[in-house]
């Protein structure tokens, strides 16, 4: 009989505009459990960009498995057009995730405002095996979640770096940075459409910006039709 094996399921950049959705799932020994939390896994949002690519090196060599997937700005899109929400794909993915840990048991860090709602659709995706267990906060009542969090942030800084070589500094790819706001203007104001491989087109801050912009071109086709 196999030793128990506990898995964490958690995201990086649910809300950003710029760049992929990243999930990840780590599974561990009950005794690793243990040990990540010695050696200071908690919330990837408390930690500094190289604290997390410390610790995830370590994440590394105690997991026993680790699982990432990467759901790119387009497919995003997508899904939303086909009534697809976020806490949907997330659930989706953490169910693929679980199903490849294939733990004992499994701590999700709930997306949803309705634990209840979201645990159910989680059991029926699964579809039985590991008991599941959803919490708002997992990321920091355990350390696996704990674990997840932190792959799936450093997974993400890797995209966000690489995508910068190629489009310059847009800054983090939310939509609170004021970098990320102005980026996006900038680029507007010499191309039709946001490249769909990099921005979420279907958010409500594309729409707006994309609004400015074709009102400001009204404006001024309007201004050289008054000076004529």
């Amino acid at each position: 009989m196999r030793s128990e094996i506990i898995a964490g399921c958690d995201e990086a950049g649910r809300g950003c505009i710029i760049g992929p959705l990243v999930i990840a799932g780590v599974s561990v020994s009950h005794e690793n459990e243990k040990e990540l939390k010695r050696i200071g896994v908690r919330d990837s949002k408390e930690l500094s960009h190289p604290k997390r690519e410390e610790l995830a090196k370590h994440i590394e060599d105690l997991a026993k498995d680790i699982v990432v997937f990467k759901v790119g700005p387009c497919k995003i899109d997508t899904f939303r057009k086909q009534g697809v929400g976020l806490n949907r794909i997330e659930a989706m993915k953490f169910a693929d995730i679980i199903r490849l840990l294939n733990p004992h048991l499994a701590y999700i860090d709930c997306p949803d405002t309705n634990i209840n709602k979201f645990h159910l659709f989680m059991n029926k995706l699964v579809g039985g095996g590991p008991e599941l267990i959803v919490k708002h906060k997992a990321d920091r009542d355990h350390p696996v979640v704990s674990a997840a969090s932190i792959i799936a942030k450093v997974e993400r800084e890797l995209e966000i770096a690489k995508l910068k070589e190629e489009y310059g500094d847009f800054g983090t790819g939310y939509t609170s940075d004021e970098r990320t706001i102005e980026w996006l203007r900038e680029w507007l104001q010499s191309n039709k459409e946001f490249p769909e491989h990099l921005v979420r087109r279907s958010w409500i801050t594309s729409s707006i910006l994309k609004g400015e912009k074709e009102q400001t071109n009204l404006l001024d086709w309007f201004r050289g039709l008054v000076r004529k």
